[in-house]
């Protein structure tokens, strides 16, 4: 190590560094690597809300809205026993809106449409698969830990496909609380839609190719700028890991007829999408309107102010059926597109529908939720409202 000139000590500070260069550098033995390394992966694994509420509180200026939300918690009866599913709705997630380069210019004939999904880890590896399918702007909301977010940027910056794109905007909700915040998600990722038309999809299911432009022309075709529909994307399933994804339409009948895929939740939950009317579309030409049942819960294309997610829904259950609801009382006209549809791609089952199935307590306070929820369509929407109720009473 060479030493620093004389000159130059009276005009440096006390803290000095001295950078040397070597050949042999690379097989110089460091005893503080290790210390230094650990401190590293320690620092990866804190939970930022830690440092949010224990070390520095965050103190902000005085919001109405949070106002609201601290007395509306601060009225919860911490004995009842849903306390902690309502409490979800009242938590405020720290979010790192575009965690990555996003660069997007709607097209001019505001016919545009966002594809629009949320995810956790554990389905990150749909990504590249739904960019391959759809061309269009994808707007997604990821629900991660501090640490969790920094596999991701690293699995991101590996990847030739989700860097070769630009018009993919990936905002970060960071982990808090119990429950899969699953309608949070979805209403972030559908707040940061800069086109006139969104896409409402799930992370698990490949749209078919071309389907980005084939919306657009729908878009035209039904008028949607200037009427209230919803377009129905019709879902179907496969449970095989390798598919060969059908290309047309004649080709995913004759996979339907071949038993390679099904309509979607044919075997656990028809109702959820047996209004689309399956049989009908199969020889289809053109769109055509169907009604609203119970527990209908499509994909569906809509104009970007349609209604938010209601938050109260968490985990698995409900969280679909209740927007789609809403819908209907805003009369939306549901419309099935002809030539159009999506495969769900199979995958382990989320721990929050494990915890549906093996949980009675969960799925009591569903039932609970699900009962407030349509006395608050009746209070919002009068008396047009009362026909959710009956056709619960008779699912």
């Amino acid at each position: 190590m060479c030493e620093v000139p004389p000159c130059l000590t009276a005009s440096l500070s006390p803290y000095q560094v001295i950078h040397w260069n070597s050949p042999k550098k690379l097989r110089v033995k460091n005893k503080h690597v290790e210390f230094f390394r650990n401190l590293y992966l320690t620092f990866l694994e804190y939970d930022g809300n830690l440092l949010r509420r224990e070390l520095f509180g965050c103190p902000s200026e005085a919001d109405v809205n949070s106002e609201n939300l601290q007395k509306q918690l601060s009225e919860l009866d911490e004995d009842d026993l849903c306390y902690e599913f309502r409490r979800e709705r009242f938590t405020v997630h720290r979010t790192h809106l575009y965690f990555l380069h996003y660069e997007y210019e709607p097209a001019a004939d505001n016919t545009d449409v966002t594809l629009v999904a949320q995810l956790s880890m554990d389905r990150l590896q749909m990504l590249e698969a739904i960019c391959k399918h759809w061309e269009g702007p994808i707007s997604l909301a990821l629900y991660l830990s501090d640490a969790e977010a920094q596999q991701f940027l690293r699995y991101a910056q590996g990847s030739e496909v989700l860097m070769s794109r630009h018009n993919v905007g990936y905002h970060i909700v960071y982990k808090e609380g119990q429950f899969y915040p699953v309608n949070l998600l979805r209403n972030v990722a559908m707040k940061h839609v800069s086109t006139p038309y969104m896409f409402l999809s799930d992370i698990d299911f490949l749209p078919m190719y071309g389907l980005y432009e084939y919306l657009r022309k729908s878009v035209i075709q039904l008028d949607l700028a200037n009427t209230k529909k919803a377009m129905i994307v019709p879902a179907f399933e496969t449970l095989r890991y390798r598919l060969s994804f059908p290309k047309s339409k004649a080709e995913l009948l004759s996979m339907l007829d071949m038993g390679t895929l099904f309509t979607f939740r044919y075997h656990v939950w028809t109702k959820g999408h047996a209004p689309t009317n399956f049989a009908k579309w199969r020889t289809a030409t053109t769109p055509y309107r169907v009604e609203w049942e119970a527990d209908f819960e499509p994909y569906v294309v809509v104009r970007r102010d349609c209604p938010e997610y209601d938050r109260r829904f968490v985990g698995f259950g409900w969280n679909k059926v209740a927007h789609i609801m809403e819908l209907d009382a805003q009369e939306y006209e549901f419309i099935v597109l002809p030539n159009a549809y999506m495969i769900h791609m199979p995958h382990a089952p989320s721990f929050d529908i494990t915890k549906f199935r093996s949980n009675k307590q969960y799925r009591i306070c569903l039932k609970t939720l699900k009962e407030e929820f349509q006395q608050d369509m009746s209070r919002r929407y009068g008396f047009a409202a009362l026909k959710y109720l009956t056709a619960e009473n008779n699912s």
